[in-house]
């Protein structure tokens, strides 16, 4: 895995997972797989409403007693390109240092022997430091992610991870 940030105020994150990418394509593209997976370690979502189209919004709220309890977030899809890309915007309900900023998602999907690397990268930031308190919650997100990709194209049991 490599995380990158820069001073534009972005972050990167890019992992290989071991599974093709319409795989991972598909737990992106529906709610019964996203919402097992979507949020960092510790987090629960006890709320996720997806309307994968371009155009269309999502709304999630994970939840953890240690963090404030409830977390709500949501955006819309840019740009859905199948197998390979995701574009969508993500904004914090609340967030001490950027209530109601905006910022856009991209996410793209590049596969080679059964294997896909994921390319996450987000922008813009207010500051170094709100950036920054992005790159735990984004990286333990996307671990369980891999997990449940993982054992997902295995034809595993599709469970919480």
């Amino acid at each position: 895995m490599t995380t990158q940030t820069n001073e534009r105020l972005e972050l990167s994150i890019t992992r290989t997972f071991n599974a093709p990418a319409s795989a991972v394509w598909e737990i992106w593209s529906k709610r019964e797989h996203m919402i097992r997976w979507w949020g960092p370690k510790n987090f629960e979502t006890t709320h996720l409403d997806v309307d994968f189209r371009v155009g269309g919004a999502y709304r999630a709220c994970i939840y953890n007693d240690n963090f404030g309890g409830e977390n709500w977030m949501g955006g819309h899809f840019v740009e859905l390109v199948p197998n390979e890309r995701i574009v969508m915007t993500f904004k914090w309900d609340k967030d001490n240092d950027s209530v109601g900023v905006e910022t856009l998602i991209t996410v793209t999907f590049s596969e080679h022997d059964g294997k896909t690397t994921q390319m996450f990268h987000q922008t813009p930031f207010l500051s170094p430091e709100s950036r920054d308190s992005h790159i735990g919650g984004w990286t333990s997100l996307i671990d369980k992610e891999q997990a449940y990709v993982e054992c997902f194209a295995k034809g595993g049991p599709a469970s919480e991870q």
